[in-house]
């Protein structure tokens, strides 16, 4: 009972961490919405997507290295920290490098004048994930919960202060996004007691065990870079950077169920290692896999009926049309993450290149159906692909982690499941104009999930009134 004990205790604190600071960032969609224009939101939006798909890129994707080489039994912590850092320090070079020639050159003026922003972003972005993974690694989930309360925190407040009392706009906006991983940084930083290592003192073997663990998965990186956010560069491309704000908005929604995804992920990765068993003789990937569908589904199922009360509520003006895409980019979420739980039995055997394979099919069918349906049907095309893609990646790797682990799932079970969230996102469309039909198929469509996992959900309800009681 151990590995339950410890995957409940990191899921525990990382849902304390980041439930209540994701829902003050969700009350306050309004506020974006209604001082931000949607231009301005698509604008951040593509800066903050190009440097999340450049940070794996420039870095060699070290962060996934040094998370898992930092789980392992007697981790060379300072060195593996430290050789973080050095992949770290080349990359901020590179993005420097670029950008000055960008300048030079005259390639993009508009490329140019969002270059103080791309650097901040880079590097607040890039070190506060090798501080997290390294603190995840070495299993100091408190301070990886506090760090991420004082970063949603500062956000927060940084937003209310350049957003309304200074009215900074955009700018302002950019400065509260990266005020947040600066201040975790700090804290990280600190409380890890991360010294800045002298370039050259590295293990060079464990330094080239580490680099060959994470290469493979800068094509995983930018696959699943891919699969989240592509879609955004085509929806501009083809309708405009106005209507990709309002797109880009629509996943404000669904982040509810990326908050469960986020949570149980993080400490997944921990427990996958430590409790790996290729027989799962005491059940525990099985059991935990199927309680993780059954949140999934549920909350993405409760999400779909509330789409449109939820938007009139967090979406002002124009952004309002966000409802229309959100069924399918929540539907996305639960297969990214079942992908992501099977992706963690992957990192336990180091298989980086079946990673990157499953997540590099995926990315290539989410590109191809987005160039084809995106001029039809708009941003709605985008969303779709996006949950196809996610399952099909999802779908590989539950058939490649076969041969190292016995997991035991209820496909039929949960193939119905998902053919009804579909349904139910396709009728929440077709029905909008007639609300009292709508929200009756609605309130079907959530019993019908509701009792497929009935048996689950009672077992989660008796393990939260035991706890409850004590």
């Amino acid at each position: 009972m151990s590995g339950y004990r410890t995957f409940a205790k990191n899921v525990g604190v990382l849902t304390i961490a980041n439930f209540g600071t994701r829902l003050l960032s969700f009350l306050l969609v309004p506020l974006y919405t209604s001082i931000l224009t949607t231009a301005d939101y698509g604008t951040y939006d593509l800066v903050y997507n190009t440097v999340s798909v450049l940070i794996p890129i420039f870095t060699s994707n070290i962060v996934d290295a040094v998370l898992r080489f930092s789980i392992d039994e007697n981790a060379d912590g300072e060195n593996i920290i430290g050789i973080g850092l050095k992949y770290f320090a080349i990359s901020i070079g590179i993005v420097c490098v670029v950008l000055i020639a960008n300048a030079v050159f005259s390639i993009s003026a508009e490329l140019t004048k969002l270059s103080p922003y791309i650097v901040f972003m880079f590097a607040t972005q890039a070190l506060s994930q090798i501080l997290l993974y390294y603190a995840r690694g070495v299993n100091r989930f408190t301070d990886v919960a506090i760090s991420s309360v004082l970063c949603s925190a500062t956000i927060i407040a940084s937003n209310i202060v350049f957003l309304v009392i200074l009215q900074m706009n955009l700018t302002g906006y950019f400065l509260a996004n990266f005020a947040g991983p600066a201040v975790q940084i700090i804290y990280l930083m600190v409380r890890l007691k991360i010294k800045i290592p002298k370039m050259g003192c590295f293990d060079r073997a464990l330094e080239r065990e580490m680099v060959f663990y994470s290469r493979p998965l800068i094509a995983n990186s930018i696959a699943w870079w891919i699969n989240n956010v592509s879609d955004r560069y085509i929806v501009t491309a083809f309708c405009g950077v106005a209507v990709n704000g309002v797109y880009s908005v629509a996943s404000k929604i669904p982040s509810i169920l990326s908050v469960f995804q986020t949570i149980i992920s993080q400490a997944w990765t921990i427990s996958a290692v430590d409790e790996f068993d290729p027989e799962d003789k005491r059940g525990f990937f099985s059991n935990v896999y199927s309680l993780y569908n059954c949140v999934m589904v549920v909350i993405c199922s409760l999400i779909i009926a509330l789409d449109i009360p939820l938007a009139r509520l967090l979406y002002a003006n124009d952004f309002f049309e966000a409802w229309r895409y959100v069924p399918f980019l929540t539907i996305a979420i639960v297969f990214g993450a079942l992908a992501g739980f099977t992706g963690g039995i992957l990192a336990a055997v180091r298989d980086s290149k079946e990673f990157a394979r499953s997540s590099t099919i995926g990315a290539v069918v989410n590109i191809a159906l987005n160039i084809l349906t995106v001029p039809i049907v708009g941003p709605l095309g985008s969303a779709a692909a996006t949950a196809v893609s996610y399952w099909l990646t999802w779908l590989i790797r539950i058939k490649a982690i076969k041969k190292y682990i016995k997991l035991k799932t209820a496909r039929a079970r949960d193939g119905v499941s998902y053919i009804v969230l579909v349904l139910q996102g396709i009728l929440l469309l077709a029905l909008a104009d007639y609300r009292v039909v709508m929200y009756t198929v609605q309130i079907m469509c959530v019993f019908i999930i509701t009792v497929i996992y009935s048996k689950e959900i009672r077992r989660v309800l008796s393990r939260v009134n035991k706890a409850v009681r004590g």
